[in-house]
């Protein structure tokens, strides 16, 4: 008999996303992904100035801030057809780059790592064996006898205390958790030093951004981030310097530990290969352009059809048509008003909620399909785009990482292992290393290019009368995000945002067909229904970030989240 599991809400993520499986035979059979918070943006921006859009659009989210101001000033430009300078496309690649190495250490250090890893079980690992295990996968400084043995009592001075902090909460002790005590120990150690590194990058995007969270530094039509090598008041040589120093250290962290964790975790959890695929059907944008009028870039943009890396078609550009002519939305499942599928640009933000219907409306995301069909989009898409066209650095990272999973699980593995809840905190870790060595390359082209003389930021927009429609793509850490303007006599008209975790987190659409979690839940193992870790593990995988969170709190302290096994 079949066995309800509702999962309300899910922790570690950013937003408030509601998942409910049914159990049968210790697998999932069901599966329904439902976003519980309403965004309404699109509607505060109707009647306001275009240039405005950017700073409003950033608070959407707290940890998606950069991404939404930089697709928004991308989609007023599209819609002038302006050009912007180099010098200000080369800072946004960098603010870009810099943000995704910050969140992609977050992501699977503080947010998914404790899926796998069993903070308790350290207690019982010998820190002289965890220190031969990590030299034998890496030569990061930190792992040492000394440091193992001081996180190690750490560890059991928080178990003692009874108060555990950030490792509450979690299923240790699962029947699921595979790493021996040493793996487990490691693991513990870096995700404390993951904190610092990730507050490093939050400094270099800092001081070329303005501001963290929400960068001030944007504008339709370049950057406001003046540049002078000789003034002290300026983006000058010293700042760049700063920031170079920080990317170098970050992306020491991310190639010495990160990318070796999650080579660990993947060998270490073999079994888990063949779960968690889902839609193979991939979308990407092409992002860190080289040139002023963005046509050429150093990440590629594509889809992928049923996971057939041949059926690769290249997006090029942001004004690629093919790209452009064939997103849609459907509110079939959602809690908005009528049964539509349309075009962005056509599209309204009209609420209607009911109550959680398993056969009629259950999310407040709308269902975005390309042409018709759901899209799995994010760093394995853009990974599995790259490798399928021969691009050479995603190639060579990827190869690399897949043989050191071959050398430490013992058999070889080749990309097909991708497709899967492992495969996406693969592709993650791979992106984020290229992204730490794109963003010295474009760190070197914007001082070269200050070097010749070019001090040039901003070119200033004109609003001719009549209608204009754009739209700024960007290939942001959960994957293509796409903002859609309509301007109309120098105002918005019409406003709607298609986010990375819309495309992931969608619902059915009028035809059925599952969105992306949904579909990758389908046929995973659950060991036992009332500690349901697995779904954590492949939810996660995604890096869930549900737009316009909320948080609940209880003034007497009791418990307001609740795992129900029905």
């Amino acid at each position: 008999m079949a066995q309800r599991i509702t999962i309300d809400p899910i922790t570690r993520i950013e937003g408030h996303l509601r998942i409910d499986v049914e159990v049968d035979g210790g697998k999932i059979t069901k599966a329904w992904s439902s976003g519980q918070m309403f965004r309404g943006l699109e509607t505060i921006l109707q009647g306001r100035d275009p240039r405005d859009a950017w700073l409003f659009v950033q608070r959407i989210c707290g940890v998606c801030t950069t991404v939404h101001a930089l697709a928004s000033v991308r989609t007023v430009e599209n819609a002038l057809g302006l050009e912007i300078p180099l010098n200000a496309q080369l800072i946004r690649n960098l603010v870009q780059s810099i943000h995704c190495l910050q969140d992609h250490i977050v992501h699977f250090y503080a947010l998914s790592a404790l899926d796998w890893v069993d903070v308790v079980s350290a207690l019982d690992a010998d820190p002289v064996k965890t220190a031969a295990l990590a030299d034998s996968l890496s030569t990061w400084p930190g792992n040492s006898v000394n440091r193992f043995t001081a996180v190690k009592d750490k560890v059991k001075a928080l178990v003692a205390s009874g108060q555990l902090g950030p490792f509450a909460n979690a299923y240790w002790g699962h029947a699921a958790m595979a790493l021996p005590p040493e793996a487990n120990l490691m693991a513990v150690s870096h995700y404390l030093e993951a904190l610092d590194y990730q507050r490093k990058a939050t400094q270099a995007l800092g001081i070329i951004g303005g501001k963290n969270p929400h960068v001030q530094n944007f504008s339709v039509g370049g950057v406001t981030t003046a540049i002078n090598p000789d003034n002290d008041s300026t983006l000058n040589m010293h700042r760049l310097y700063q920031i170079k120093r920080l990317v170098e250290e970050v992306s020491g962290f991310i190639k010495n530990v990160y990318m070796v964790d999650v080579a660990a975790v993947g060998a270490l959890y073999k079994d888990w290969l063949p779960y968690g695929a889902g839609v193979t059907n991939y979308l990407a944008a092409p992002d860190m352009f080289l040139d002023a009028k963005a046509t050429m870039s150093d990440l590629p943009g594509g889809t992928i059809m049923d996971g057939d890396l041949k059926t690769v078609k290249p997006i090029v550009g942001l004004n690629d048509s093919y790209l452009k002519e064939n997103v849609q939305e459907s509110i079939a499942r959602a809690w908005y008003n009528g049964d539509w599928s349309k075009h962005p640009w056509e599209e309204d933000t009209d609420p209607k909620y009911t109550d959680f219907q398993d056969e009629g409306r259950y999310t407040w995301l709308k269902a975005p399909r390309f042409q018709g069909k759901p899209m799995q989009v994010g760093p394995l898409a853009q990974m599995l785009v790259g490798y399928a066209q021969g691009h050479e650095m995603t190639v060579k990272s990827v190869d690399s990482l897949l043989a050191l999973v071959s050398t430490v699980a013992g058999v070889t593995v080749g990309p097909e292992i991708l497709h899967s809840t492992i495969g996406r905190h693969a592709a993650r870790a791979v992106r984020a290393g290229m992204m730490a060595d794109l963003a010295l390359k474009h760190w070197d082209l914007l001082v070269d290019n200050i070097g010749k003389g070019d001090l040039e930021i901003f070119n200033p927009p004109v609003f001719p009368k009549g209608e204009q429609k754009g739209v700024g793509y960007h290939e942001a850490p959960r994957g293509i995000l796409s903002h859609w303007i309509v301007i109309q006599d120098g105002k918005i008209k019409n406003y709607q945002c298609v986010v990375p975790s819309t495309w992931n987190a969608g619902p059915r659409d009028a035809e059925g067909q599952l969105g992306p979690y949904e579909a990758s839940l389908m046929g995973n193992p659950i060991a036992d229904p009332e500690r349901p870790l697995e779904v954590l593990r492949t939810i996660h995988s995604f890096d869930p970030c549900i737009a316009c969170a909320i948080h609940m709190l209880d003034p007497e302290g009791k418990e307001v989240i609740k795992v129900k096994a029905l």
